[in-house]
């Protein structure tokens, strides 16, 4: 099947390569196919295209010969990497994939629910395909966007995803483009959207040739590797290779978003900054094709200027994840206020993220040390533009043994973080198995195939959180293939018990989110949090100026029982625990909550 062409304007085999002097392009495998080279020529822009004609029948395996090197290289803009990061890169001339989507209009932000998934570890299977027999779970559960982890190739047969060095193609591992191709079909087949989660900020320790071929580097390191050169010599090349990347994505793999990795590290010094050029091409791109496109950031800046249009001065993204939710309704929950979690161990901090969009817009962060943040212009900026969750993979993975909430808190509880999430004012992201209460955890798992690399990262994590206490026995070791496996979903655990009731819960409020206007209104004028700190009583009102009643959310965070007034006539519309028992109910213009019990309720 044909892999696209990500080379505008370019042959398939031209290549960006103003760092070495000479370049060949090896064609043939040397087994299947015999091996042959082909001389090329520079263009006084740094591109080599070959100087004589290159057979284009069928597949075609090749890479390129830099200088005195005799191993061939893969392709930068590879499109399929059939053995591995290492190996040769594939391209073909087939006919071009049958879509099934041509009556798909796409899916906007506002007022979807999205399920963030890493399709490693989301099924037995471990691949696109599989996932594809999963879909159907997600549509009961209300979802309308589902958001794969990075599937970019990456050295070893599993990680997270975020160790990518083949950006252009899908990893073999999970089936490679065409697999992708069917995944995002399948989706669409049934009103989901995709969106893929990219990483522009930093490559992979393995398999990553680009300063080989050019300054795609230049000085600096960030958190998790060297600096993309976005602003020095050779920029213009390395920036319009992010954007076509960008673009590949939407226009060759049909997806209808991307979430952008750890945007804060992206060092740029240019006039117009990467992200609002990406804007800037997505939504022309997005006129072009009649869909919404949509661009969500992540970003620990808590910043609006991402997500302020261009026309008022912001960088025109389209949403950007807010933390400070994650961390209130976790310390809210749990009562866990170490590190970063310290600042938010008042009630009231829940109750300004769920009216203002940050608890730290410009307040002093005593996990940093300083001031953080900038403040949300409430009066314009629409809620749906921050996404929210109480767990992600990052928040479960990065802890030292990835231990799920599943773990801490109890039925009522858990039940209370889906309430929070899924009828707060912000959109939703899920994460997989959080729907019944996983226990299954998520851990930190590597496969690096050179031997020193791996025992770096697997000493390095563990020496980590030895540092902060941990015992190093029960810190998994990264390389060891039963942290991954112990990864994995078990698909068993929902369909009995209170794994079933809080399938339930989840089910209910994605409908819920679809027959009641005031769960999607946009407008944080709509939103009234009360944190009662004394009694650990957290309430939330919400209106809709679409029409429709107003609902309110209420949380007995104290673990004993607790009575709380309400106007006569309120109707459940939800709960957590077990529907059956009383622990939850309303009489009159009272109504009792158990121990760690929320409800929500249609007001009258």
């Amino acid at each position: 099947m044909a892999t696209p062409l990500t080379k505008p304007g370019r042959g398939p085999f031209d290549v960006w390569a103003p760092e070495p002097s000479a370049v060949s392009l090896r064609l043939g495998d040397g087994s299947t196919v015999p091996m042959t080279t082909v001389a090329m020529t520079r263009g006084s822009d740094g591109w080599w295209t070959p100087a004589a004609p290159v057979p284009t029948d069928g597949p075609v395996d090749y890479g390129y010969l830099l200088d005195e090197d005799d191993t061939p290289r893969p392709d930068p803009r590879s499109a399929q990497q059939p053995a591995g990061v290492h190996g040769l890169s594939r391209w073909s001339a087939d006919e071009p994939y049958a879509w099934g989507d041509s009556g798909w209009t796409g899916r906007q932000l506002a007022g979807s629910v999205i399920y963030e998934l890493h399709v490693g570890t989301f099924t037995p299977g471990g691949t696109l395909d599989s996932a594809i027999e999963r879909l159907d779970h997600l549509v009961d559960l209300g979802v309308d966007l589902v958001e794969p982890l990075p599937v970019n190739a990456f050295g070893g047969t599993h990680n997270w995803g975020y160790d990518g060095v083949g950006w252009f193609a899908v990893t073999e591992n999970y089936g490679g483009p065409d697999a992708y191709r069917r995944f995002v079909d399948a989706c669409h087949a049934r009103g989901l959207g995709v969106v893929q989660d990219v990483v522009y900020n930093h490559l992979g320790p393995s398999g990553n040739y680009l300063p080989m071929f050019g300054g795609y580097l230049k000085t600096g390191r960030n958190t998790w590797g060297d600096l993309l050169n976005l602003d020095e010599d050779g920029s213009a090349e390395v920036r319009r290779y992010i954007l076509d990347n960008v673009r590949m994505w939407f226009a060759e793999y049909h997806v209808d978003a991307l979430r952008l990795d750890a945007v804060h590290a992206l060092r740029d010094s240019a006039h117009r900054h990467l992200l609002e050029e990406m804007a800037i091409e997505t939504a022309a791109l997005s006129a072009t094709l009649g869909r919404p496109l949509t661009l969500i950031a992540e970003s620990d800046l808590n910043d609006p200027r991402l997500i302020t249009p261009r026309e008022a001065g912001g960088y025109g993204l389209d949403a950007q994840w807010s933390d400070d939710f994650h961390h209130a309704v976790h310390v809210a929950l749990t009562g866990e206020t170490t590190g970063y979690y310290a600042d938010f161990e008042p009630l009231s901090a829940l109750a300004k993220v769920c009216e203002r969009g940050f608890f730290h817009d410009g307040t002093y962060s005593s996990f940093r040390g300083r001031d953080h943040g900038v403040p949300v212009d409430t009066a314009h900026m629409p809620t749906w533009r921050l996404v929210v969750c109480n767990q992600n993979h990052d928040q479960i993975g990065n802890r030292a043994i990835g231990d799920r909430l599943t773990e801490h808190l109890d039925e009522h509880q858990l039940g209370s973080a889906a309430l929070l999430t899924l009828a707060g004012p912000f959109t939703p992201m899920l994460f997989q198995g959080e729907e019944w209460g996983a226990t299954t955890p998520f851990q930190f798992f590597t496969s690096h195939t050179e031997p020193e690399l791996g025992k770096a990262t697997a000493e390095g994590r563990i020496a980590e959180f030895a540092e902060m206490g941990w015992d190093p026995a029960v810190v998994p070791d990264p390389q060891d293939p039963e942290t991954f496996t112990r990864s994995k979903l078990d698909w068993a655990e929902a369909g009995s018990g209170h794994h079933a009731r809080l399938l339930d819960l989840y089910r209910l409020l994605g409908a819920l989110r679809r027959s009641e206007p005031a769960l999607t209104d946009p407008g944080f004028g709509s939103v009234t949090a009360h944190a009662d700190e004394a009694e650990r009583l957290f309430t939330l009102d919400r209106t809709s100026s679409a029409g429709g009643a107003p609902v309110r959310l209420v949380l007995n965070l104290a673990p004993l029982p607790a009575s709380v007034e309400v106007p006569d006539g309120a109707v459940v519309l939800a709960r957590t625990g077990d529907p059956a028992d009383s622990d939850v109910s309303v009489s009159g213009s009272t109504l009792s909550l158990a121990g760690h019990a929320g409800v929500l309720l249609r007001l009258p």
